[in-house]
């Protein structure tokens, strides 16, 4: 029963990937709303990549989308050519993007519907971020019966250790605190370290408890599965955790390429195995159903993907 999560800052350079790339996007759907994006960015030490594919009418300033977040000290390349017409064949009557393996999650630990060590770690790294909106990292042991914290660990760049603990004692109540373990440190962000979309994808999720498909999210748009797929099956384990007033449920969709209709949609309700029924699971009615086609894909990158109130997150 003890579980550990860990968060990390809008400032992390994997999250700052995971924002340009998904501003990359949205930028797209604003003047196309059919385009077609899986862009993956990297960046650190002073440049910024962006590579993959984009297929849209839109016109849109990369470069500027790029600096705008990072900065103007920054060189900026892009590598991106249109989708691949073997893979497009298939995606143009419906089908989806890739093959892949989706996984939704819903318990009545917390008012989100989120683990309760994922919570706790998320609020505690928001709070922080408000006074010190730096690079950084926090990290939550919890005691899941008991509904204790036994230890908490917080390093954030620019921080006084005696000053940061003060504050996270103010916020959650431990056993042990950790705080700036390996000592002060004020070189972080890109200066410190590289990023690359996709890499907090247990983050992106609902944490280290929980098992991940394996496919990225930012940076693409809903006819890759391995994103609206995952936000439809979050969407199905809320649903049957208040039908069935369950206690957690994980639900599990799989995707042929070029295919519209799973391979496998199944839930596990309290344990209990039932099939997937009454959704419309193809891509295509996934994004009228959650309205995907939208720009909302820049909301998501840095607090996580579920538990925040979007149209997946609701039991209606």
């Amino acid at each position: 029963m003890i579980k550990t999560a860990e968060f990390v800052s809008p400032k992390h350079p994997d999250k700052i990937c995971d924002l340009i790339a998904d501003s990359i996007l949205d930028a797209f759907l604003v003047s196309d709303n059919e385009s077609r994006v899986a862009v993956e960015v990297m960046g650190g030490h002073g440049h910024i990549t962006v590579s993959g594919e984009i297929t849209s009418h839109a016109k849109v300033d990369i470069e500027k989308i790029v600096l705008d977040i990072v900065g103007p000290q920054f060189k900026v390349a892009v590598h991106a050519s249109s989708q691949s017409p073997q893979i497009a064949r298939g995606v143009d009557v419906g089908g989806a993007g890739d093959q892949g393996i989706m996984i939704g999650y819903a318990c009545n630990e917390t008012a989100s519907l989120m683990p309760l060590e994922y919570e706790l770690t998320r609020n505690l790294c928001q709070e922080i971020y408000k006074v010190y909106p730096h690079d950084g990292k926090v990290q939550v042991t919890v005691n899941s019966k008991q509904k204790t914290v036994s230890s908490v660990v917080a390093s954030l760049q620019n921080t006084k250790s005696s000053e940061l603990e003060k504050l996270v004692k103010t916020l959650i109540k431990a056993n042990e605190y950790l705080i700036n373990p390996a000592g002060e440190w004020n070189i972080g962000g890109f200066d410190a370290d590289s990023g690359i979309t996709g890499r907090k994808l247990v983050i992106d999720a609902y944490g280290p408890n929980i098992p991940v498909g394996g496919g990225s999210f930012s940076g693409k748009d809903y006819t890759k599965v391995d994103r609206s797929a995952a936000y439809m099956a979050r969407k199905i384990a809320v649903d049957l955790l208040k039908q069935n007033s369950a206690k957690e449920v994980l639900v599990r969709l799989a995707y042929a390429i070029g295919k519209p209709e799973p391979v496998m949609a199944v839930a596990l309700v309290d344990g209990k195995e039932v099939t997937v029924s009454g959704y419309d699971l193809t891509p295509k009615g996934i994004r009228t159903f959650l309205k995907l086609d939208q720009t909302v894909y820049s909301q998501t990158a840095i607090w996580g993907h579920f538990g925040r109130g979007f149209a997946w997150d609701k039991y209606i």
